[in-house]
């Protein structure tokens, strides 16, 4: 049997295909910014805090690097309500999404920070300088600019795994396609256009990242 394609049904789902957009942007953007400070709070203490601190990161990361996402977020939304707290499935995302991204940025930023040289810290102390200080202006920076790359590959790809997120009903982009699949039976055309959105964000969020590397690190 001969296929057809028709792209007229899809498009016309535009705006309910751009609130999902919307909504896979502002899932991404929240999660890339709480994942890396748990990832700068998660390297500090692997990198210099006590035994205690250093052993509860090192198992945060492990947990959650060696278990699927999915198996988080419903962990977040259909297990903690067992326990008494039921969050809405928005807020459950974000969570689950940060704590997942959270444990890969601790051990992108913990690289970053055990490549600076020993001896740039100690000329900073000898200058003065607070730990506080030392840390954020001769560890922090340098080790962020080594990083970078790392840590943008990390959040395209943490863009591209929010669709993840429709499983339990958030109106994300690749939420909105399956119910416009559901409407239209349009498989293939439907889910060649959230690909080409998705492609797209990624192709942008990349353009993104080369521009902030360049005012922040590149001058």
């Amino acid at each position: 049997m001969k296929y057809g394609l028709q792209f007229r049904d899809v498009f016309a789902a535009w705006e309910f295909l751009l609130d999902g957009l919307l909504t896979t942007i502002i899932l991404s953007v929240a999660t890339m910014v709480g994942g890396l400070i748990i990832g700068i709070a998660g390297a500090a203490a692997r990198v210099y805090g006590g035994p205690l601190l250093r052993s509860f990161a090192a198992a945060y990361v492990e947990i959650i690097r060696n278990t699927p996402l999915l198996v988080q977020l419903f962990l977040i939304f259909f297990g903690l309500p067992a326990l008494g707290l039921r969050l809405e499935a928005i807020p459950a995302a974000i969570i689950a999404l940060v704590i997942n991204l959270g444990a890969y940025t601790t051990e992108i930023v913990r690289a970053g920070l055990e490549s600076i040289p020993r001896a740039q810290v100690e000329a900073g102390e000898s200058l003065g300088l607070s730990g506080w200080q030392v840390f954020r202006y001769i560890v922090l920076f340098p080790a962020l600019k080594a990083m970078y790359p790392a840590l943008a590959s990390q959040f395209v790809l943490l863009m591209l795994a929010t669709s993840i997120v429709s499983q339990i009903s958030v109106p994300d982009l690749f939420h909105a396609g399956s119910i416009i699949q559901s409407r239209t039976f349009r498989d293939f055309e439907v889910y060649a256009v959230v690909g080409g959105l998705y492609l797209a964000l990624a192709f942008i969020f990349r353009g993104l990242f080369a521009l902030i590397y360049r005012w922040t690190f590149a001058r």
